[in-house]
């Protein structure tokens, strides 16, 4: 049973009156997330992971020095498949509901959550994510390095963002911050995040 790169949620221009460009896509979904999982697939073939779910790979790869390689790749391919679904055509501004109150309940107010979701993705040295997560009865902003994802530490995850270069260098250059304001205002499909919130 080989891994499989899901569809995009929506078309590769679909973001672009929205800031986020079909070229990127081309290259983000089309190039790196196609290639986290050929070699994720090659990396496991004929091995005891082959028949293992992505998220049981990710656990059980995470920390193994042996398994670098392959916790690399199973995560990137999870964290992007989930990236995806975080998005959507005239996204962003404030959720609501249940979600809306935990989101006060953890943080004080939503100001204050975006203030710490902006803090960690603008101070995630180099490459790596930045997230929403549930831990226990309380939300949490985290940010992870490189590959690492909340499922490899027993959280949750309700909302990411990547800030890998390749996310945002064809649309925004060097001005991460940009980037992260126009997820917050124009791209977070908080649906998808109250959804995750209410499964977990």
């Amino acid at each position: 049973m080989a891994f499989t790169q899901p569809p995009l949620p929506y078309d590769f221009g679909a973001l672009e009156p929205y800031n986020m460009s079909g070229r990127t896509f081309e290259f983000h979904y089309g190039k790196h997330h196609a290639a986290y999982v050929n070699n994720l697939n090659n990396l496991v073939k004929d091995t005891e992971l082959a028949d293992k779910t992505l998220e049981a790979v990710i656990q059980i790869s995470f920390k193994d020095a042996a398994k670098v390689g392959i916790f690399n790749n199973a995560a990137q391919v999870w964290n992007h498949s989930f990236f995806w679904n975080c998005m959507k055509p005239g996204g962003g501004g404030t959720p609501t509901g249940a979600l809306a109150e935990q989101i006060t309940d953890s943080f004080g107010s939503f100001e204050k959550f975006t203030t710490e979701f902006k803090a960690a993705a603008t101070t995630q040295f180099g490459s790596g994510w930045a997230w929403l997560v549930k831990e226990g009865d309380t939300l949490k902003v985290t940010k992870t390095p490189n590959a690492e994802n909340p499922l490899a530490h027993g959280q949750t995850a309700l909302l990411t963002l990547d800030v890998w270069e390749h996310a945002y260098y064809l649309d925004y250059q060097n001005r991460r911050p940009d980037f992260i304001q126009n997820f917050l205002d124009s791209l977070v499909n908080w649906e998808f995040v109250a959804q995750q919130l209410a499964a977990a």
